[in-house]
């Protein structure tokens, strides 16, 4: 099922890659953030973002042009009312997340769907904060979105079969390959990656090897695209440490007990990527700075 039009709740990277995705296949996006500035900034960012596609022969200038035309902002959640699908992409706090699906719930027209990119919390608890559990479902996308071929669909325990089948329809018209998942802390991606980004870190803070090593030893030995430090980097340190705690809080299982190096990087606001300042070093663009 396509839908005609989408609501994004939260201007934050994930919220932009979400409406850039959405975008791109001709349906008009409604993205929306609390704080004006905010919105202000993001779309600078989505845009400079794109620019830098452009350089790399992704994207045309007026396939930038075309996606900038179907995304509209608003900071009053009450614009919403309208929207036949929301995607809440908001930072990783159960409370905050259930109040938002709360007040979307009193918003919305009772046939509207809402979808959480959450990554590690619980969509039955958040579905129970409203007074359409059937119609709230995860759809976990991971960053960055326009890229990322895979997206996971998390069933809550009383998410409808109609809501499934609206949303894997939606989930293939953006061009992902969806991944059905019964709820379970962590799903299957992040529940996976989780203990392998922590572990590479204990290698570095034990003095096993350097950053660079680790990440080219994983890389090269295995067959990945980018090493478990860098794209910790790329996913932000703080987000990763959420993921852990989470999982730490729901399983009890040490494996999620984030690294002290971690914890320690990110009170010092070594958060990756974002802050120029990660496992590795950053450019304005993010790119890596290579060592001397």
């Amino acid at each position: 099922m396509s839908f005609a039009k989408i609501a994004v709740v939260g201007a934050g990277v994930m919220g932009q890659g979400i409406s850039q995705t959405v975008a791109s296949t001709g349906t008009e996006v409604l993205l929306v953030d609390v704080n004006e500035e905010q919105l202000k900034a993001s779309l600078k960012s989505l845009s400079d973002e794109m620019d830098r596609e452009i350089e790399r022969w992704g994207m045309t200038s007026s396939e930038k042009k075309a996606i900038n035309s179907r995304i509209k902002t608003s900071y009053i959640l009450e614009d919403t009312a309208d929207f036949p699908l929301i995607i809440e992409a908001i930072p990783e706090d159960l409370s905050v997340k259930k109040g938002l699906f709360s007040k979307l719930d009193k918003v919305c027209p009772p046939e509207t769907v809402l979808v959480t990119n959450t990554s590690t919390l619980s969509i039955t608890e958040i579905a129970a904060a409203t007074m359409r559990p059937e119609q709230v479902i995860g759809l976990h996308f991971l960053n960055p979105v326009p890229k990322i071929p895979l997206v996971e669909i998390v069933r809550g325990l009383k998410t409808s079969d109609e809501t499934y089948d609206k949303i894997k329809d939606f989930a293939q018209s953006l061009g992902k390959t969806p991944v059905k998942v019964f709820e379970y802390p962590g799903y299957v991606t992040t529940r996976i990656i989780v203990p392998l980004l922590n572990e590479a870190m204990h290698v570095m803070m034990e003095g096993v090897a350097t950053a660079a090593d680790i990440d080219n030893a994983i890389k090269l030995g295995y067959g990945f695209n980018i090493g478990p430090l860098a794209l910790a980097d790329k996913m932000g340190l703080d987000v990763v440490m959420d993921w852990m705690e989470n999982l730490l809080n729901e399983l009890s299982d040490h494996k999620y007990n984030p690294c002290p190096l971690l914890r320690k990087m990110v009170r010092a606001g070594h958060l990756g990527v974002k802050t120029g300042q990660g496992f590795f070093k950053y450019d304005k663009d993010g790119n890596r700075i290579l060592d001397e």
